[in-house]
């Protein structure tokens, strides 16, 4: 006789019941219902948010990748331990692209092949476990992972044998293809539930692989063997007798210089690297070479530091140098006491900053020249080194502290004859041997001399491609202004359009674009049905271009720029619905339909079109392939509720489309690194072919005060100033006066 099991529920809060517990059964009470399985599609977007990536930095960048999966909300994420390597820096990325510094290997057990890795971070979504003891033969199962660096990435599965012994370790057996990349996934039952760590691939055959138990993962769980970061790293670690890190960040040195990544923990990503050795109570001198990965970065100099949280801060910052004094840890107990910019500093390349504090006065300087001098007596003391802001990512060289750094200098009698050289050895006079000689006999200052030449050159470059890159923009903007001029309809759509693109693609051919739009116009030139009147005509229209061509808006990557550019839709056929609409209403044009108009709907451009001059205009959503709709249709797609404006559903003119298209590319420059670099070129060519736009006159001022072309931006406030000052509110008219007396003073 067996004894019944006995009921139990379930952690989904539904009660079930063991097969031929007939017993439970015939009893009363809740209905027993079995978890549903998910589909594999369900569980891949469930538990997406949980993955990540894992890579193992070697001495030569990345070594190895791996998988991993979120076990605590907390910040907890289970791996393999040959992902994660010996004494290896580690790095973690998200399924949506985030990068989680790692603070510690909470757990690691080499003969298991398991690891858990604690990050910073808050609001992980954890998986589930299951019970791996449970598991049988033939159970279907999924993995999740990055197979050869494919990012989270799915497969399904069944259990080819529950319980098969490794190497003395039990382990399940899947007929799963593992890949190298894999290691360390989640090994997940039918509900999404974890059975276990995806671990290696099986040389017997293709399709089958293992995975530890998530039983055995379980007791790194409850017995955890900690270690922070700083002391696992063997790899690039800083020298603890010299360097003391504070509030975070990974600092590393290779090489001499010393990196750092990821945000600190300190209020804005704050991080600190501070040099043991003090400097000289009142008077003295730090210097280091930085380079910011990123010109939007923050990273410099930190120095009177009390190794807590007050300190001064001198480092580059959006290309300006800045002075900062921190009294506290939020940014209320910051205070920014100078910001400046210099020519001095080369965005881009390593640049050498050097304070002098004396007891009442800091003197700052990059590259040799002085750029901040001012009174500041608040910190004193303390230590000195490198800090950090936000995600920067920067190295540093060079680090240098002491009572004076003045080293020899060359005299100006000396300083001329070493130009004369470079100046002959550049133009040919002088052979590559004779310089070197002569710099040889001291080579340190010989070399700081030929880079700082380096850097003239450059920017003498740098200047002569801008005058270029101007020379060309300032050319097709005129040529563009010219042929708007012309009215609607005289003006080339197309032309314009062309034109545009090669605003940012010199190297563009105008004409074989238009020959190639001509071929596509004189294929259907003689038909029929385009000689029976302009309906006729536009389905024609409508069946090739979407149909015949496969013309098409773009879903993928409608932001890019691409989609912006007519010449590259009509290469790719795909594009953005005002590119789609030039094409149709040029099309229309060259083969005399009548009556065919844009309609410039917010948020999508549509066609228009009439029999007669009477009717009311039928719509087409070129965006949607040439669907039909009617107005109130087309209102809906957009999103309109209510009336529009009649900017908005009047026929827009050639000037307007175009001006349209440029807005585009500006909107999407505004959202790029270099937003004043990328923007104001855009800004400028509407202001060229609209004067008036007071929205672009604004925001070219405010980008050129920004910069610090403060005459530019007067210029456009005193422009604003005398064209509407009859028509300007009281209020309006006094800010802007206001405005310009700033730029003045």
């Amino acid at each position: 006789m067996s004894v019944p099991r006995s009921v139990s529920e379930k952690s989904s809060g539904q009660v079930s019941v063991s097969p031929g517990d007939e017993g439970a059964q015939k009893k009363k009470g809740p209905t027993l219902i079995a978890p549903t399985p998910k589909s594999v599609a369900e569980i891949a977007a469930q538990i997406r948010p949980s993955l990540v990536k894992v890579v193992q930095e070697g001495r030569d960048g990345p070594s190895g990748i791996g998988s991993g999966f979120v076990i605590d909300s907390s910040g907890l994420i289970a791996t393999n331990r040959h992902v994660i390597g010996e004494g290896r820096r580690i790095t973690v990325e998200t399924s949506d692209g985030k990068s989680l510094e790692v603070i510690e290997v909470v757990a690691n057990d080499s003969l298991l092949d398991l690891a858990i890795l604690r990050v910073r971070g808050t609001s992980l979504m954890a998986l589930e476990f299951g019970d791996s003891d449970k598991l049988r033969q033939g159970d279907p199962i999924i993995a999740m992972g990055n197979p050869k660096g494919l990012t989270f990435s799915v497969v399904a599965g069944v259990v080819s044998e529950p319980r098969r012994e490794i190497d003395g370790q039990p382990m399940i057996q899947v007929a799963i293809p593992i890949e190298q990349g894999n290691s360390g996934g989640p090994l997940l039952d039918e509900h999404g539930k974890v059975l276990g760590v995806l671990t290696l691939k099986s040389a017997l055959a293709q399709n089958l692989g293992f995975a530890m138990p998530s039983n055995l993962l379980r007791k790194l769980i409850d017995k955890p063997n900690p270690i922070p970061m700083e002391r696992w790293l063997t790899i690039g670690v800083l020298n603890p007798r010299l360097w003391q890190p504070l509030m975070g960040a990974q600092w590393t040195q290779r090489a001499g210089s010393v990196n750092v990544t990821h945000p600190g923990s300190g209020f804005g990503g704050r991080s600190l690297c501070l040099w043991r050795e003090k400097p000289p109570e009142h008077c003295f001198e730090a210097s280091v070479a930085v380079r910011l990965e990123e010109e939007s970065g923050a990273a410099g100099l930190a120095f009177c530091s009390d190794l807590d949280q007050r300190h001064y801060g001198f480092y580059p910052t959006n290309g300006k140098l800045r002075l900062t004094r921190f009294d506290g840890k939020d940014v209320f107990t910051w205070q920014i006491l100078a910001e400046v910019s210099s020519q001095a500093y080369h965005p881009g390349e390593w640049n050498t900053l050097k304070i002098h504090v004396e007891d009442q006065q800091i003197t700052c300087s990059v590259n040799g020249e002085i750029v901040l001098d001012l009174k500041d007596a608040e910190l004193r003391g303390g230590h000195s080194g490198l800090c950090k802001f936000r995600n920067t990512i920067a190295s540093f060289k060079n680090f240098k502290v002491g009572g004076s750094l003045n080293g020899p200098t060359a005299s100006p009698e000396e300083d001329d004859q070493a130009r004369d050289l470079l100046a002959t050895f550049l133009d040919g006079t002088t052979s590559h041997d004779a310089v070197l000689s002569r710099f040889l006999k001291d080579p340190i200052k010989g070399r700081s001399f030929l880079e700082a030449g380096q850097r003239r050159l450059e920017v003498q470059a740098d200047r002569v491609r801008n005058l270029v890159s101007e020379l060309h923009r300032r050319a097709i903007a005129g040529a563009l202004r010219d042929e708007l001029e012309k009215g609607d309809p005289t003006a080339n759509l197309l032309r314009c359009a062309l034109l545009l693109s090669k605003f940012d693609n010199p190297d563009l051919d105008i004409e074989s674009y238009e020959q190639d739009f001509q071929h596509m116009a004189d294929e259907l030139r003689e038909l029929p049905e385009i000689h029976a009147g302009t309906k006729s005509a536009v389905e024609r229209l409508k069946q090739y271009l979407f149909q015949e061509n496969g013309f098409h808006g773009s879903r993928v990557e409608y932001n890019h720029r691409s989609n912006s550019y007519i010449n590259e839709a009509m290469d790719d056929r795909e594009g953005l619905p005002i590119t789609l609409s030039v094409i149709f209403l040029e099309m229309a044009r060259r083969l005399g339909i009548n009556e065919v108009v844009g309609i410039p709907l917010p948020g999508r451009f549509m066609i228009g079109f009439r029999a007669n001059p009477q009717d009311a205009f039928s719509i087409i959503d070129v965006f949607e392939g040439g669907k039909g709709r009617t107005f109130e249709e087309a209102l809906a797609a957009v999103g309109a509720d209510g009336e529009l404006p009649e900017r908005f559903t009047k026929p827009a003119s050639t000037k307007e489309i175009l001006l349209r298209m440029i807005r585009n590319l500006l909107g999407q420059a505004s959202d790029s690194k270099l937003a004043t670099q990328d923007t104001l070129p855009y800004i400028d060519l509407v202001l060229v072919l609209d004067p008036e736009s007071n929205q672009e006159r604004v925001a070219r001022a405010l980008l050129r005060e920004r910069s610090g072309d403060k005459k530019g931006a007067a210029a456009d406030v005193r422009w604003m100033l005398e064209q509407h000052h009859g028509s300007l509110p009281d209020e309006q008219r006094e800010m802007l006066q206001r405005w310009l007396d700033r730029l003045g003073r």
